[in-house]
């Protein structure tokens, strides 16, 4: 645990996180409370420059020698999480946005087949997310020779399959068993 917490690439990942949300917020706030488009665009346009930038950090670090360790796998698998979850996620905090700020529709529930239909889509997007984190590592497993020394980076291999096993019991499965359908409207009177 002590490796984690004071790794430098602890604190990229973290960094990385935050500059994510920033990014998306300054973007939006622009767009919505500045109402200024192009300039809410440029910020939202450097939200996938911040996986870049981790994408950079990650690969200088093990180049300059570092010895690969958990926080290494951690860097691929946010990478491989954030290009796929990425853009779902500034959708989703643009219509809450659009919405408080701008007089834009409340967000949907959805019910039924069509929270179905999204939760195997999400899932699907697990599944992408996990193999090309799984690409990542494979990469950096190879930049650092695959020897001995790689070893916790081969071990988020089988981290990713339990993510994504756990993601379709309590995702779509879940939801095709035990889902709701449409809430009851009210009898008018």
């Amino acid at each position: 645990m002590d490796e984690i917490l004071n790794s430098p690439m602890t604190a990229a990942i973290v960094a990385c996180e935050i500059g994510f949300w920033v990014f998306i917020a300054a973007g939006l706030l622009t767009r919505y409370a500045l109402r200024k488009q192009k300039a809410s665009t440029v910020l939202l346009a450097l939200v996938p420059v911040v996986d870049l930038v981790l994408l950079v950090i990650t690969v200088i670090d093990l180049m300059n020698g570092a010895v690969p360790n958990l926080t290494h796998g951690l860097a691929a698998v946010y990478l491989g999480f954030s290009v796929v979850f990425g853009p779902s996620m500034v959708e989703w905090a643009d219509v809450r946005f659009a919405h408080r700020f701008a007089g834009g529709p409340r967000p949907e529930k959805l019910y039924g087949r069509a929270k179905a239909r999204k939760e195997w889509r999400e899932w699907g997007k697990c599944v992408l997310a996990s193999a090309i984190s799984a690409g990542l590592l494979v990469l950096a497993i190879a930049v650092v020779g695959g020897s001995g020394q790689a070893e916790p980076l081969w071990g988020w291999l089988p981290r990713l399959g339990t993510v994504t096993g756990l993601w379709f019991v309590f995702g779509p499965l879940w939801q095709e068993i035990f889902g709701s359908s449409a809430p009851k409207k009210e009898a008018s009177r």
